[in-house]
């Protein structure tokens, strides 16, 4: 071994590094946008200043992922984010639907590392940042514990994902801290002071029943007067993990620097609940019961939320205003919490939803003053009130594979974030994302690339709606109940209904439909009429006089009636769905939302679907076929329920669907883009909820593909994915292709909602 000579200073190992982008952070903001982009073509560093990915939904913080879907307690349809994001749930699903938060942590890194683009960074913390000139960063100084590395991260652009926006901060971006005044955005919704400014910080723990008798004795700094918690007369032994979500504190705290002191009073806290559980004598239940595992960094919710040219508030997320340059949407709740957290005498979370979900435009997501800095996450340019329904992490996924297709369109066009809006720019912008399974709400992919377009399309068979008339279960309709139907534009069909009276009634009956076209809230009145049913079973026929003017859905609605049953089946189709009027305290769902006046809220009822195994859809027939599964919905550029399923669908007793282009001439195809009925209601949380399944019931779980010959030139066995992405490297050549897919099960049909072929694999339309 080698003896060095004293010297008066030694200088720890350092490494430079250059990319194309520097993503900062690897929550799940900074993973989807570090992805996006590698596959788009850009060299990605992704720093991460802790162990593991995922931000609050690792092991290290253990909170649910969620966004625009709500637990299925709003009236967001179909609502749950595209792209990566999507990806990474629905591979979480597949792979650990018993929410294990070590298993995310894996299928995360997994993803990351399997993208030869992207050059990993863990246990990497930023703490400098050097600049070309005072609007442009050059490169950040980071630092890892692990191998006393010191790191020199060089770049034409770079994406802040760090939460705390620490590259935003340290390079002079713009930024704010702190609730705005009511009167600056003429928010309804803005708190006062007493309510406080900022969300605090949760730290988790998880218990577990041993099978015998366990002690607990609690360290010295835990909390000893429990009556400093409201919510102790409240307290639950068997919540655990992320349902202690208001185990909050730090709001009236510096939520940036005091962040040691904010985990200390939650250790504090939770061991104090702890004790309060084992040893007050109030929990029998809970003797059986360890501290098997409590958190070591607490969840963050707000710190600094920097500028960007636009500022979202209240109005964009009520009014569900339209943006020519949206990117993204939102759908969670505005919610907002007290500032003294678990000390407040006040509820823990003060939710208010919007009627759909509302677009956040690209203008929000770079900064204003530093030119070559994304924004993503919860850090983006919002108000604070609506801050409380941007920063949750699906929405927080969706808004960085945003930042990274920019990222990787300004480094092929040698551009700026800011010129992204300029000419055609800001239209291809668009089209790359959807291309990549990025819903944009009011937009549609229109892409002239893709060679299916110029096909002749026609398919073995096509579902022909005529409602459901097998009756496999009653279930009661003392909850007001409803079924969705995707109807064409005309005079409503009758609707036939299987009903068992359990004595004489009344049967109350509403037609409706939503006032906005693309939310899925009945807040519109059709019809109504009350019809008198005799005991016993029977089919009640429901006739409208009523015409609409387009295809959209509607609602068939029944209010409760303890002394009647409807008739349900087993029957499922894609973009159809039984609702009720029932109530969801997760996400302050009280069945009808009231909100106090002057808070610029929407007064509405909430009709939401129940979670399988349940939530089968009502046997209820029409008279006339509605022609809503064309195999033209395929190459509509929606790939998802909207005003209509928007997918090709075939009949249940086809015994080989399949779907056939043909072209004029022989093409040559490198990629083929098949997207499948994931189920966009299911919100996939990432952990502690289980899942009644690994695979949704309406994805398609084997095809093949044929050329003109008849030759399987591609064949798939237990797909669960949205995306199936063909690749052949050679390319094929033919005038003619086919997919033959075999229908998921007996009582759901086959269902595709797009089919593109390219001639080449490159990924970003220019």
């Amino acid at each position: 071994m080698k003896i060095e000579e004293p010297s008066l200073k030694r200088y720890l190992n350092q490494v430079d590094l250059s990319a194309d982008l520097i993503v900062a952070g690897g929550g799940l903001s900074g993973v989807c946008s570090a992805i996006t982009a590698a596959r788009q073509g850009a060299k990605v560093v992704l720093v991460q200043d802790r162990p593991v990915l995922g931000g609050n939904s690792s092991s290290e913080v253990r909170l649910w992922i969620l966004g625009a879907t709500s637990h299925m307690g709003n009236n967001n349809r179909w609502a749950r984010e595209g792209g990566v994001v999507d990806e990474l749930l629905v591979e979480n699903t597949f792979r650990n639907p018993e929410g294990n938060p070590v298993i995310l942590d894996m299928i995360l890194l997994d993803k990351v590392i399997q993208e030869p683009n992207i050059q990993l960074l863990l246990n990497t913390a930023i703490y400098d940042i050097e600049k070309k000139d005072q609007d442009t960063i050059e490169s950040i100084q980071a630092f890892c514990s692990q191998n006393s590395t010191s790191y020199r991260l060089s770049a034409p652009l770079f994406c802040d994902a760090t939460g705390d926006g620490i590259v935003g901060f340290l390079s002079g971006a713009a930024f704010r801290m702190g609730a705005e005044h009511k009167e600056e955005f003429n928010e309804g919704m803005a708190p006062t002071e007493e309510y406080g400014e900022l969300l605090g910080h949760s730290l988790y723990f998880y218990s577990k029943d041993t099978g015998k008798p366990v002690k607990f004795i609690p360290p010295s700094f835990a909390l000893t007067d429990i009556t400093q918690i409201p919510r102790f007369r409240n307290f639950n032994a068997n919540e655990f993990g992320c349902k202690l979500w208001w185990v909050e504190f730090g709001g009236r705290l510096d939520t940036v620097h005091d962040t040691e002191k904010i985990k200390w009073e939650l250790w504090k806290v939770v061991y104090g609940v702890w004790n309060y559980i084992k040893n007050s004598g109030q929990f029998p239940e809970a003797e059986n019961l360890t501290l098997e595992w409590v958190g070591t960094i607490p969840g963050k919710r707000e710190s600094r939320r920097f500028e960007g040219d636009y500022m979202m508030t209240q109005h964009d997320l009520v009014e569900q205003r339209s943006h020519k340059d949206a990117i993204a949407f939102g759908g969670w709740s505005i919610d907002l919490h007290p500032a003294d957290g678990v000390f407040s005498e006040r509820p823990g979370c003060n939710q208010w939803h919007s009627k759909g979900i509302f677009q956040i435009p690209y203008r929000s997501i770079y900064s204003k003053n530093i030119t070559n800095l994304f924004l993503a996450g919860r850090i983006i340019s919002v108000s604070h009130v609506t801050f409380g329904a941007t920063r949750v992490m699906a929405t927080c996924g969706y808004i960085g594979q945003a930042a990274g297709m920019a990222a990787a369109m300004c480094i092929q066009g040698q551009l700026q974030p800011r010129d992204l809006l300029t000419g055609e720019n800001l239209q291809k912008f668009q089209q790359n994302l959807m291309r990549e399974g990025q819903h944009i709400p009011e937009f549609s992919l229109s892409d002239d690339q893709d060679l299916a377009l110029q096909a002749i399309l026609t398919a073995s068979s096509e579902y022909q709606l005529k409602g459901f008339e097998r009756v496999d279960l009653w279930k009661s309709l003392v909850v007001p109940s409803a079924q969705m139907f995707p109807l064409k534009a005309g005079i409503l069909p009758v609707f036939s209904v299987h009903i068992h009276a359990l004595d004489d009634t009344e049967l109350k009956v509403e037609l409706r439909m939503s006032s906005k076209k693309g939310n899925f809230t009945p807040d519109v009145t059709l019809a109504e009429e009350n019809i008198p049913i005799k005991k016993g079973k029977q089919v009640v026929d429901i006739s409208f006089d009523v015409e609409i003017e387009a295809d959209d859905y509607v609602y068939l609605m029944f209010g409760g009636n303890s002394d009647a049953e409807i008739g349900c089946t087993e029957q499922r189709l894609s973009g159809i769905l039984s609702l009720f009027n029932s109530k969801n305290k997760a996400v302050s769902n009280n069945g009808k939302q009231v909100p106090p006046e002057g808070t610029g809220v929407d007064e509405f009822e909430f009709w939401c679907p129940q979670r399988r195994p349940n939530g089968q859809n009502f046997a209820i027939a029409v008279s006339e076929k509605q022609r809503v599964y064309g195999v033209e919905n395929l190459l509509n550029g929606i790939d998802r329920p909207v005003s209509q399923p928007n997918a090709w669908v075939a009949e249940i007793n086809d015994p080989q669907p399949a779907v056939n282009l043909t072209w004029e001439t022989p093409q040559v195809i490198k990629k083929i883009d098949l997207w499948f009925d994931s189920d966009f209601d299911h919100p996939m949380e990432s952990v502690l909820m289980t899942h009644p399944e690994n695979v949704m019931p309406f994805c398609v779980r084997d095809y093949v593909v044929k050329n003109d010959a008849g030759d399987t030139i591609f064949e798939q066995k237990n797909n669960y994915q949205t995306r199936n992405q063909i690749l052949f490297e050679k390319g094929v050549l033919t005038k003619n292709l086919t997919i033959e897919l075999q229908h998921p099960s007996g009582n759901i049909p086959a269902a595709l909602f797009a089919v593109r072929c390219y001639a080449d694999q490159n990924n970003i339309i220019w």
